[in-house]
């Protein structure tokens, strides 16, 4: 079964949005076991949609047609998809009633437009989850399909992950259970972790019961996710066991979580299992790994607050870091010595560095130094890192790269 993507939108083409749509869907389908070899892109208009359609058509077996199906005039894919299919639209009575009703538990009256919304190509049927205004279709055309999914992600999510993949692999005739596990990890570049597994990865694909595919995710991490299928789910799973147990040992300490954890998510929990608190101070992340932090569930349990001191003499009044450069080893200490103090944390953590584009006390942009100030029996400190990349990178790669400090720290 080979299921090509097609994203439309003139606003991805002139680069105003960027199509992680299309990447998502791409993982979902491999993670089920679905060859996809061709995603594309194509502007509002209606000739050169209805040519990328039949295109898709003539080289793979099922299409995902993501945007396009909103109630303004330069929604086009239901009336081409049609045009594909060699039919007519009409409306559909049950979809423009769950519209209506939508906007009236909003207090609102639907516009007109929305019927737009409500024309379905003859043959074709409704995905049954609707989260928002924008019906997703499954359109037959000859023993091909194409499905129609909204641009807006979490709708676009809801209708792949409850409908669509499972419709493809009833398709193609696939039994038993695909399953992904995800080993997240950080202190290892993307071309080490394949040479560190290449042999592991050879093994299997002479004949293993898993497959191994790495991902470079940011502030997220490197992900190594293991892809294994079963007769059932208790198959699978064991499966998954048996192929972790393999590789843990082979990436050691650079595994921090596996699936949706994240290294805040790790690290909180850690720091809530020994009962410390936690308090930050940030200069060159500037508030980014509060943000993160705050982000975790119940992460008011563990962390006490965290203070921007962005400029030197913020450092010094505020953190009591002494005269001198505030960019090195002695300066991000300091802060973390002075965040811990200020608000009586049994952990203090710092950043001070160079994010660019500029040098500052001449040192080069992704210079970075971290300090950990941390309670007797553990070993406080501070450590020089050199970060690529522009700004952005620089305090995601600070933040990972402290957080995951710390939890290494606290065993």
């Amino acid at each position: 079964m080979k299921v090509e993507i097609v994203a439309v939108g003139t606003e991805l083409l002139l680069g105003q949005i960027v199509d992680t749509n299309s990447s998502w869907m791409g993982a979902e389908l491999a993670a089920a076991g679905l060859d996809s070899h061709f995603q594309t892109k194509v502007g509002d208009n209606p000739a050169r949609i209805e040519a990328v359609l039949r295109q898709a058509l003539d080289r793979s077996d099922a299409v995902i047609c993501c945007g396009g199906l909103g109630p303004t005039q330069d929604d086009l894919t239901r009336e081409v998809i049609a045009e594909v299919m060699g039919v007519d639209l009409v409306l559909d009575e049950a979809i423009e009633a769950r519209i209506r009703d939508m906007f009236g538990s909003r207090g609102r009256t639907m516009p007109e437009n929305n019927l737009r919304q409500a024309m379905v190509p003859v043959g074709a049927s409704p995905i049954p989850q609707q989260p928002g205004t924008a019906p997703g279709l499954v359109c037959p055309v000859g023993d091909k399909v194409i499905y129609a999914v909204p641009g807006v992600p979490y709708e676009m999510k809801e209708m792949v992950t409850g409908t669509i993949v499972d419709d493809l692999r009833r398709r193609a005739g696939e039994q038993g259970v695909i399953a992904s596990r995800v080993l997240r990890t950080w202190g290892m570049s993307e071309s080490g972790l394949a040479e560190v597994l290449a042999d592991r990865i050879t093994e299997l694909d002479d004949g293993g019961d898993a497959t191994l595919a790495f991902l470079a995710s940011g502030v997220e991490g490197l992900k190594v996710r293991i892809t294994a299928k079963g007769v059932d789910q208790d198959d699978v799973v064991a499966k998954l066991d048996a192929e972790e147990a393999v590789i843990r040992p082979l990436l050691g300490d650079i595994v921090f979580g596996l699936d949706d954890d994240t290294i805040e998510s790790v690290v909180l929990g850690r720091l809530r299992e020994l009962g410390l608190t936690l308090a930050v101070a940030e200069s060159v992340t500037g508030g980014y790994m509060a943000g993160r932090i705050c982000a975790v569930p119940g992460a008011s349990r563990v962390f006490r607050g965290g203070v921007v001191a962005y400029t030197p003499e913020m450092k010094r009044s505020v953190l009591g870091v002494p005269d001198g450069p505030v960019v090195n080893d002695d300066a991000a200490l300091a802060m973390a010595e002075g965040v811990r103090r200020v608000t009586g944390a049994d952990v203090g953590l710092a950043t001070t560095g160079v994010a660019g584009p500029d040098s500052l006390e001449g040192q080069k942009p992704g210079t970075v130094y971290v300090g950990l100030s941390l309670p007797e029996g553990y070993e406080s400190g501070s450590q020089l890192f050199r970060m690529p990349g522009d700004r952005e990178r620089v305090r995601q790669f600070t933040t990972i790269s402290l957080m995951n400090l710390l939890r290494q720290r606290l065993g």
